[in-house]
């Protein structure tokens, strides 16, 4: 198979770093979008950042001129609720953002409990001391951490930022905790449940990226076509660095979603 993807039915797409970085959509993104359509791809959209709710992705999407329905939109904070709920956890200090946070409290889950079950970590670019003093007490009494993600940066225009990966270095030094549990991409549920939903082949869905060690990981364990796009974090030195037969290896390498479907 090749960027053309004839014998695909979905696309699963990631969206920092590879429909748009920042403010600013990736050229050729929408007519990509368009190409889909025509073809009668279907189309999601994945991403690990946990800083947004659902509906905030979607007002993002629209304002890109991005027809987009809540349920297209599949984030990390779904995986982590269904964690939660599996758990039954109802009562955390969450490191999160105001938009993470009403996801889980829609969810009837607590997230500034002084006698939290987990101290939950997401992206949290409302990051404040107190955030970071009470969860850091809370695990030096024996809280246990769950993260959202894994990934180390957030890609922007002017380089990357500190995402939940550099979090979690920071509560290792400070306490030298790690999380019982991450999830988000790459665990292959983030995207076999919705591809068990539709009924579909694994193998005729294609999980577009910018990230080997999330995306790319992801969608081999998934059984999908890995798409790496060179728009966001990983370039090819990453790939040629890759060792052989590694879950990181893409199936399709392209500059940008703008070679895909053509």
């Amino acid at each position: 198979m090749d960027a053309r993807l004839e014998e695909i039915d979905a696309i699963f797409l990631d969206l920092d770093g590879t429909i748009y970085l920042g403010s600013d959509l990736i050229e050729g993104a929408l007519e990509f979008l368009q190409r889909c359509e025509d073809r009668g791809v279907r189309r999601f959209f994945l991403s690990n950042n946990s800083s947004r709710s659902v509906s905030q992705y979607q007002e993002k999407l629209i304002k890109f001129n991005i027809p987009a329905e809540q349920q297209d939109i599949l984030l990390s904070t779904h995986d982590l609720l269904s964690w939660l709920q599996a758990n039954d956890v109802t009562e955390t200090w969450l490191v999160g953002t105001d938009g993470m946070a009403q996801m889980l409290h829609d969810c009837g889950i607590a997230t500034k409990s002084e006698k939290p079950q987990y101290v939950v970590l997401g992206y949290d670019t409302e990051l404040t001391y107190d955030k970071i003093m009470t969860a850091s007490i809370h695990m030096h009494a024996g809280i246990p951490l769950v993260a959202s993600h894994p990934d180390m940066v957030c890609p922007s225009p002017d380089g990357g930022l500190p995402d939940v990966g550099a979090y979690l270095a920071m509560f290792k030094t400070t306490t030298g905790v790690d999380p019982v549990h991450i999830t988000g991409k790459p665990n292959a549920g983030m995207i076999l449940h919705k591809i068990e939903e539709l009924g579909l082949d694994p193998a005729r869905c294609a999980m577009v990226g910018d990230r080997l060690y999330t995306d790319i990981a992801m969608a081999n364990r998934a059984g999908c076509v890995g798409v790496l796009v060179l728009s966001g974090e990983a370039q090819m030195n990453d790939v040629d660095s890759l060792e052989t037969g590694a879950e990181q290896m893409p199936d399709i390498i392209v500059n940008s979603v703008d070679e895909l479907f053509r």
